[in-house]
């Protein structure tokens, strides 16, 4: 004989903390905490946050102007972030076929040891150069099979 189901806990239907007495869980049907909301510990630390926060940035400001550089840098992060990406004037050779990379890698590779180009920009430029090859190759290899496909057909035609 199966076991007895555990009590439930006596609730209202609408109270959302409806929990079953013997594990605690929440009974079906209670979504839980709506979406987004928040812990009450957040919001009270958000709260004290918000009630400083102007005396805290005319502090920094005050300290920044007074010649505090970790102030200064701490206002200039947020004021202008650091770029993640630059552009960078760069002569690449036109790439008409996959075999072109070859010789744009290469210009890439005498760039980066000249130091016309940072070892990253240096991966960051060849990434493009192999994603250009393979959209290259995919549409010339799509060529020859439709060429192929053709062929075949006029053949088969042709008996």
């Amino acid at each position: 004989m199966p076991p007895d189901p555990p009590e439930r806990a006596d609730t209202t239907a609408g109270d959302r903390n409806e929990r079953d007495a013997a594990t605690g869980r929440f009974l079906p049907g209670n979504p839980g905490r709506p979406r987004g909301a928040r812990h009450a510990a957040l919001v009270a630390l958000d709260a004290i946050g918000e009630a400083a926060a102007q005396d805290v940035l005319k502090r920094v400001i005050e300290d920044a102007k007074a010649g505090d550089m970790r102030a200064a840098e701490i206002l200039l992060r947020r004021l202008w972030p650091e770029r993640k990406g630059r552009a960078v004037p760069f002569d690449l050779p036109a790439m008409r076929s996959a075999a072109d990379a070859v010789t744009a890698v290469g210009a890439i590779a005498e760039a980066v040891a000249a130091g016309e180009l940072t070892p990253d920009e240096g991966q960051a430029v060849a990434a493009i150069v192999e994603s250009h090859r393979r959209t290259i190759e995919t549409a010339d290899l799509a060529a020859r099979l439709e060429a192929l496909e053709a062929a075949r057909e006029a053949e088969g035609q042709k008996r």
